[in-house]
């Protein structure tokens, strides 16, 4: 599943993060009810980073998340295809070394990261398999992937409940705070049409990754990818 699907220009779709890079953080946190800490924190402690350790962290945005490791004393590099949203980033913490660059391109050597991380970003892609390989490719043996992205809840009731909030509501409260409701739009649709929990495990197993598990979060509103390159 990709952009491409949705009819949309990877470059489009970077044109539009960048014309929502400021109120961005704000935005996720109105739509998302607060959640979205909570999902960075379970992603945080999924990745078991620890100083010493390299981090490439993907669709980093404005590197909200990349705050986290670097805090912790670990080396983290954010990275996302926004140069808006780098932009913003590296205004708020000039301290990190943010990085424009295309998940199906890393501007990278082979075997340079202990962990690579994406959040909210891989449906983002233009090429979801490319990108996968690109993210093994750049990490060492021995080294681990976690995913942290949209998904389907297994509870009907649940995903019925949620998909009128993702089709309706969400759109809705967007264009109170967002100045791209577009953008928002896109979300929602992109949301929609991206693969469930086990589906996207599978094309990770297909691109190299082993050991590739998953746990839901919030009823499974949002999932944990984990694998590791052996």
């Amino acid at each position: 599943m990709s952009r491409a699907s949705l009819d949309k220009d990877p470059r489009e779709v970077a044109g539009m993060f960048d014309d929502v890079a400021r109120k961005y953080d704000l935005t996720n946190d109105v739509l998302s009810l607060g959640m979205d800490r909570l999902w960075r924190t379970a992603t945080l402690a999924a990745t078991a980073a620890r100083p010493g350790q390299r981090v490439l962290d993907l669709a980093a945005g404005t590197g909200t998340s990349s705050e986290d490791y670097a805090d912790a004393g670990i080396e983290v590099v954010p990275c996302d295809f926004s140069e808006g949203m780098v932009a913003v980033g590296k205004r708020r913490r000039p301290d990190l070394a943010f990085v424009v660059g295309d998940a199906t391109a890393l501007p990278f050597a082979s075997d340079s990261f202990d962990v690579v991380t994406i959040s909210f970003g891989l449906r983002n892609v233009a090429d979801t398999a490319a990108a996968l390989a690109e993210m093994l490719r750049v990490t060492r043996r021995g080294g681990r992937i976690v995913i942290c992205e949209f998904s389907t809840p297994p509870n009907p009731a649940w995903r019925g409940m949620y998909d009128i909030y993702r089709d309706h509501v969400l759109p809705r409260v967007a264009s109170l705070v967002s100045s791209n409701t577009e953008a928002y739009s896109y979300l929602s649709e992109s949301i929609a049409s991206w693969p469930d929990q086990v589906r996207l495990a599978e094309l990770m197993q297909s691109v190299g990754w082993r050991s590739v598990g998953y746990r839901n979060l919030t009823g499974g509103i949002v999932a944990l990818h984990r694998a590791t390159k052996h």
